[in-house]
C-alpha cells in the first residue's frame, strides 16, 4: 500500500477534519486541550503536515461532537469520491 500523505482522499480528510472543528467553534488550541496534546499537533494534521490513525481520528470527531458524519467521511473516501 502507498503512503497517503498529500493524496486526493488525505487533503479531502484535512479539510472534513478543519470544518469539524469549525463547526464545533473551537480553536486549534482549543481542541487541542480536548485531547490532550500540542496545538502544534492539530495544526500539522490540518495542514496535511501529518496523518492521523484510525483511533486519533475518531477522538478528533468526538470532540468536536461530529461523530455524526464519520461514516459519510468514511463512505466518500471508501468510494473514492474524495476530492481536493
Amino acid at each position: 500500500m502507498t503512503k497517503t500523505l498529500r493524496t486526493p482522499e488525505h487533503v479531502y480528510l484535512c479539510q472534513r477534519l478543519r470544518q469539524a472543528r469549525l463547526d464545533a467553534g473551537l480553536t486549534q488550541a482549543d481542541l487541542a486541550e480536548r485531547l490532550d496534546k500540542p496545538q502544534s499537533f492539530v495544526a500539522k494534521v490540518e495542514t496535511r503536515e501529518r496523518r492521523l490513525d484510525v483511533i486519533e481520528f475518531a477522538k478528533w470527531m468526538a470532540a468536536c461532537e461530529g461523530l455524526d458524519v464519520v461514516s459519510e467521511i468514511v463512505a466518500t473516501i471508501a468510494e473514492g469520491r474524495a476530492q481536493a
